[in-house]
């Protein structure tokens, strides 16, 4: 009697493949019937088989039955649906768009189109279905980058309608958006699509992708320029370009306080007071310092940031620039000010992060009574110090 081939019962494709199609097409029949996920999956890949139009065909019907429902979703489906778009989804990707990537893109933007319904009536605090279709936006954009005018027209469409979910996945998107498409979506959009701030930050987010940088200053407001923020952010892109003076003009602008820069501004009264000046500002105008050739002007404000937030980035920036054993005193120089410091955490953290274990067990020396008050990081501090510095790290534990 011949002996029986020996089959391990470890699930594996190759130990499935055993059991014969008959007898796993029963067991999938068997396990499609409890799961309404896996019974659609099996439709689709049926149609699949049969060609792209009974595929595309099978998706809308899909779609269409999600796009009508009006029942709430819970919290415990949740998952299955977002399973289920996935699923559909990657169908669209992997087995439509290789046959027909034009159909595969009007399809995938009726998938999109979801979004807004089923946000409306999926419960979801942890913000898993926006994350669904923002993970999506790369493969939306990469299938439009291969699209015809016509396929592209759907999209443009898309954009038109909703163009404050589109500006968020043009973002999420990435890299998957050349230049090239984002110059071909900009060709199509109207004017009107101007006159919305949804809009507008629309259209800015395509002249960021397709690297038009005067369409892009022309859609930042007056008061959006008065942000410290978005003028920084100006500065440092027409530095890119070289167009220094327009980046000198563009940080000035969030310098006077006024009604166009109020939420930035300190005080109740938008015409008093000095305009509070984020981090990103002062980098940029440092930058604009430097192009300007005032480099000395950009190593003083450099140390005078460094006095006042004791920034290990700032630090390191205004050390590299010095000559050889300047920056040794320069760096003695800044021990002795974070020692000083009426910031303790902020001291200590420069000094364990640089890392000057040895200033830092002094400081905790130094201002105990500081160095005893609870922190998050006061435990791995004194992990740490532990070895070299006991004592420090004892304090610092008490």
């Amino acid at each position: 009697m011949a002996r029986q081939p020996r089959i391990s019962t470890r699930l594996s494709a190759a130990n499935l493949v055993h059991l014969g199609a008959p007898r796993l097409a029963d067991l999938l029949i068997e396990a499609g019937a409890g799961n309404a996920n896996l019974k659609r999956r099996l439709r689709l890949e049926l149609a699949a088989e049969a060609g792209p139009d009974l595929l595309a065909l099978e998706i809308d019907k899909r779609i269409t039955a999600v796009s009508v429902a009006r029942t709430r979703v819970s919290w415990r489906k949740r998952g299955e649906l977002i399973d289920d778009l996935n699923t559909h989804r990657n169908m669209i990707l992997e087995r439509l768009a290789p046959e027909v990537p034009g159909e595969a893109l009007a399809v995938l933007i009726r998938w999109f189109d979801l979004y807004p319904g089923l946000a409306a009536r999926v419960k979801d605090t942890k913000g898993e279905l926006p994350a669904a279709f923002e993970a999506a936006a790369p493969d939306l954009f990469t299938l439009a980058e291969t699209a015809g005018d016509e396929a592209l027209r759907d999209l443009v469409d898309a954009l038109r309608r909703r163009p404050q979910d589109y500006a968020r996945w043009i973002s999420s998107a990435g890299e998957a958006l050349g230049p090239l498409t984002a110059r071909r979506l900009l060709d199509g959009l109207d004017v009107s699509t101007r006159k919305t701030p949804a809009g507008r930050n629309l259209l800015r987010r395509l002249a960021d992708r397709a690297g038009d940088l005067d369409l892009w200053l022309s859609l930042v407001t007056r008061e959006q320029a008065g942000s410290p923020d978005v003028a920084a952010d100006i500065a440092r892109r027409l530095m890119e370009v070289g167009r220094t003076a327009e980046a000198r003009a563009a940080l000035e602008a969030a310098l006077s306080p006024s009604p166009l820069n109020r939420r930035w501004t300190y005080g109740r009264d938008p015409t008093d007071g000095a305009p509070r000046l984020t981090p990103a500002w002062e980098a940029a105008s440092i930058e604009v310092m430097d192009a300007e050739g005032h480099r000395q002007e950009a190593q003083d404000l450099r140390w005078r940031l460094f006095e006042r937030d004791l920034s290990a980035p700032v630090l390191r920036d205004y050390l590299s620039r010095l000559a050889d054993f300047d920056d040794v005193e320069a760096l003695d120089q800044a021990f002795v000010h974070a020692s000083t410091h009426p910031d303790f955490e902020a001291a200590m953290r420069l000094l364990m992060d640089w890392p000057a274990h040895r200033e830092a067990a002094a400081l905790v020396l130094a201002r105990p009574r500081e160095a005893r008050q609870v922190r998050p990081a006061s435990a791995d501090w004194a992990s740490r110090l532990a070895q070299r510095y006991p004592e420090a790290a004892e304090i610092l534990t008490g």
